[in-house]
């Protein structure tokens, strides 16, 4: 175990594994990206980047943006849709199969070498390395970053505690026309928490809706009351699919030893809108920087991931978790303040475009004391 084949052995090649590789091979380590899928492969998604995703991407992944977002509408349990258009686009859309492609060219352009259908299936920590047993055989890296999702092997070997989980439905829809082509459009459903959507790409919409896991028929036919009351039940559908989201306890860790984990392996997403690739995005090139770090001064120095989580990610999380608390017993509170031209409007834009925060909205004292008193608990 002396000299390890790889600095850096990253298990999972969507936005946060592509990130971690493509930012530690840029500084030089030898970098390995694995993921059990074929590339390009789809992934159920919504596809929307907030500024906050977009400052950060590489060339590559910006010039498969699909979309630019100008106008937002919003719903209350499928009533009439108000909106707000703002003088300049807030919001990109991009399809997950090209835009994950195209992250994965850029961290083989920083250096990386990139091997899709490779299964990782344990995990061994040593003195100075980690063994990953594969499908094809054995790989040795001083460090690995988990990118394997929520359900993947390195979430359980850190020991990520999962706070919530929900189920996602999604339908990509022949698009019919130019209505949709700078609109998303946001319902706030029946159910606590619950919300649809409606997302622009080239040729097709992406619709879905969210809500409570462990409850699947229930949401199937959500989905289906959704498109129903958007007269889109005859679209002809192009995919179908579904997938669970999972936002991680306070405090629950994202280290153990010489394994990091990002993005959804690490439970890292916002729990009210449950948006998740900036988190992606930013946890990996958070655990790249801590890997060069490591590289430099010893194992020691990868906390200081660790110390960037809960300084950068985890302030968002417990602001969205406060937001979702309020939006779960206030749902229609929130439909008018967001819907209506003032302060809520003008706030959303502000977020998606990255300008403005939910800890910077929360931390107003007339916020924070509203936010205790409508979300039940501090």
């Amino acid at each position: 175990m002396s000299d390890p084949a790889w600095d850096l052995l990253v298990i999972g090649a969507g936005p946060a594994g592509a990130t971690a590789a493509r930012v530690a091979a840029a500084g030089g380590a030898r970098v390995l990206l694995v993921d059990a899928a074929h590339f390009p492969r789809y992934k159920t998604c919504g596809g929307g980047l907030v500024g906050t995703s977009l400052r950060v991407l590489p060339p590559e992944a910006l010039a498969v943006v699909e979309r630019r977002v100008d106008h937002v509408t919003f719903g209350f349990r499928g009533g009439p849709a108000r909106g707000v258009r703002s003088s300049r686009p807030f919001l990109a859309m991009v399809d997950r199969e090209r835009f994950d492609q195209a992250l994965v060219d850029a961290a083989v352009a920083a250096g990386a070498e990139f091997r899709d259908h490779v299964r990782v299936r344990a995990l061994e920590q040593h003195a100075d390395a980690v063994v990953a047993r594969t499908d094809a055989g054995e790989l040795r890296a001083s460090v690995v970053v988990g990118a394997d999702g929520a359900s993947g092997i390195t979430a359980r070997d850190v020991g990520v505690r999962t706070a919530r989980a929900d189920l996602g439905l999604e339908v990509e829809l022949e698009d019919a026309g130019d209505e949709w082509a700078h609109r998303i459009h946001l319902d706030w459903g029946r159910d606590a928490g619950t919300y649809g959507w409606v997302f622009p790409k080239d040729g097709h919409l992406t619709v879905g809706v969210i809500e409570r896991k462990g409850r699947g028929e229930q949401t199937r036919a959500y989905l289906d009351r959704f498109l129903a009351g958007l007269g889109m039940e005859h679209r002809r559908v192009l995919r179908s699919s579904g997938h669970l989201t999972r936002w991680r306890e306070p405090g629950s860790p994202v280290r153990r030893d010489r394994v990091l984990v990002v993005g959804d392996a690490a439970g890292l997403l916002e729990p009210w809108s449950r948006e998740g690739i900036s988190y992606a995005l930013r946890s990996g090139a958070l655990a790249g920087d801590a890997v060069l770090r490591g590289r430099r001064d010893g194992v020691a120095a990868l906390a200081s991931y660790e110390d960037a989580v809960a300084r950068e990610l985890e302030p968002e999380q417990r602001a969205g978790a406060t937001m979702l608390r309020v939006f779960e017993r206030w749902p229609l509170l929130i439909h008018l303040a967001l819907s209506s031209v003032g302060p809520g409007a003008t706030g959303f834009v502000r977020i998606c475009r990255g300008s403005l925060d939910l800890p910077r909205v929360l931390s107003h004292r007339s916020v924070a004391i509203a936010a205790r008193v409508l979300g039940g608990r501090g």
